[in-house]
Order: C-alpha cells, then structure tokens, then sequence
C-alpha cells in the first residue's frame, strides 16, 4: 500500500448525543407524538436515585392519544448505527432500574401535554466494568387511528416514540478516544477509512473534518463533515467520501477530530495517491 501514516494527539472531548424518534408509516392520518426531551442523562451514585421529567404532547387537533410505556435496550454498531434489543438484554442495559410514575398507562388530550417522571433507582452493587448503561423508554399509541397508505387503501395507524436514557455514575468524566487507523486503499478507491476507540467512561460525540491537499498544485478540497456518537468501549469505523471530480494526484488528508464541547482536538495525517 503506497502510503504513510502520521497520527497526533491532542488533550480534549465532545458530548453529545443522538434522537431515535419512530413512526409507524408515512401516510394521510392526524396523529403522532412530541416528547421532549427526547434523551435524559443520569448522573447518579450506587444505592441512589434520582427522578427527571418528560413532557408528552399531542400535536393533533382532533384525536386523542392512548398511551403505554415499555422499554427496550440499545447500543451503536461499529459504524454508529442503533441496534435496539429487549429490555434486559444487553450487558449495559438498566431497563430494569427505571420507573415510570404516575403511571405506564395514560390519556393525553387533543393540543395537550401530560409530564411523566421517570425514575432511576441504581444499584448498590453496580459493578465498574461497565461505566455507562442505557436504555429506550417507548411511547406507544394504543389506539390506532384511519389512515390511508400511498396506494388509497384504509389502514389503522399507530405511531410510537423512544427516549434514550443514559446514566454513569457520580465520578469525574473522561471523555476520551484514540485514533486507531486513516487509510485509503485501492480496494476502495472512493473514500477514506477513519476508525477511532472510545476509551473513556463517557459517552463521546463530535465531529470529524476532514482536507485534503494536492501536493502537486497546492489545491485544497474539503471534505463532507462526519458527524459521530459513541459509547465507552465502542470500536467505530466512518468513511470520509472522495470527490467524484477529484483529480489524480499525491494528496495528504488532515482529519480534525472535534469533540467534547471543542476543548479537545485530535488529528490525523494521511498520504495517499489517487489514481482514477
């Protein structure tokens, strides 16, 4: 592979973190949901609680939604995706800490809120292997509604809504990643490959820039900006995408890496040639 590699490192961090927000259909109905805020952060000691409030909202005018609660784990495949399981699954699951007061089963009228607590009541015995645990909380319409779907049929809709919760304990943060690889290859001639580790105790967002220079002309082309989220102990690959008019050439790629409310900047060198 024609090609050298430098990576330097920079103290820093970035937090941030992604909305999952799911409904059933794209079709003629008036209903759905607004649930705000759509993830709530626990910072909470073993043997403690602490209790955060969501507010649900009808937006239609003329129906009433019947609501349930239920709740489901997830966690990021290598390349940032959501990958949802059932709750208690998963080894950083605390689906199982949480409860939702007054109640799982409630009426929100039309143009009107309902507030729910959600409770999380941790562990004595919480075990430090495993920093940060989650889970979705699920906002389910019980009450489907006529709707017709993109070829004229009647249907039932219902929508249904996810909060991620997230919690660590009550410790310093150390949001930290470190830069594993940048390489491009001719096996894959249309974009760069960037791969980081996060290694800290806390969920890690930010964003990574990328440039190139043509060391053949001086030209500068700037890349498409990747935005990122990551747990502790995530491994994740994201690809920079070449121009489809970039001109064959010696080029060194300058990725930035910007995170934890930009006190924090990683960067990585890569020298390639490109050739169409």
């Amino acid at each position: 592979m024609n090609m050298n590699k430098k990576v330097y490192s920079y103290l820093v961090a970035f937090s941030a973190i992604l909305i999952l927000s799911i409904a059933s259909l794209s079709v003629s109905a008036q209903t759905g949901i607004s649930v705000s805020p759509p993830r709530t952060y626990f910072t909470v000691a073993p043997g403690q609680s602490e209790t955060k409030q969501v507010l649900i909202s009808n937006p239609s005018k003329t129906n009433t939604l019947e609501l349930s609660v239920s709740f489901g784990d997830w966690k990021y495949d290598s390349i940032g995706n959501n990958v949802m399981a059932e709750a208690g699954v998963l080894d950083n699951s605390c689906a199982e800490w949480v409860d939702i007061l007054p109640q799982s089963f409630f009426t929100v009228a039309p143009g009107e809120s309902y507030e729910l607590d959600v409770r999380i009541n941790v562990p004595n015995n919480l075990s430090d292997d495993i920093p940060v645990h989650t889970c979705m909380v699920y906002i389910t319409q019980i009450n489907p509604v006529d709707g017709v779907n993109e070829q004229g049929a009647n249907i039932k809709i219902a929508v249904r809504s996810g909060i991620k919760l997230y919690h660590r304990k009550d410790v310093p943060r150390d949001a930290n990643v470190e830069i594993t690889n940048f390489v491009y290859s001719k096996e894959d001639p249309n974009r760069l490959k960037f791969a980081f580790d996060n290694v800290g105790n806390v969920w890690t967002d930010g964003i990574i820039t990328c440039e190139l220079l043509n060391q053949n002309t001086g030209d500068k082309t700037k890349l498409e900006d990747v935005v990122f989220y990551s747990m502790p102990g995530d491994e994740r690959h994201l690809y920079f995408n070449l121009p489809e008019d970039l001109a064959p050439s010696n080029y060194v790629a300058t990725a930035i890496f910007d995170y934890e409310h930009a006190s924090s900047i990683k960067m990585a060198e890569l020298s390639f040639v490109y050739e169409k």
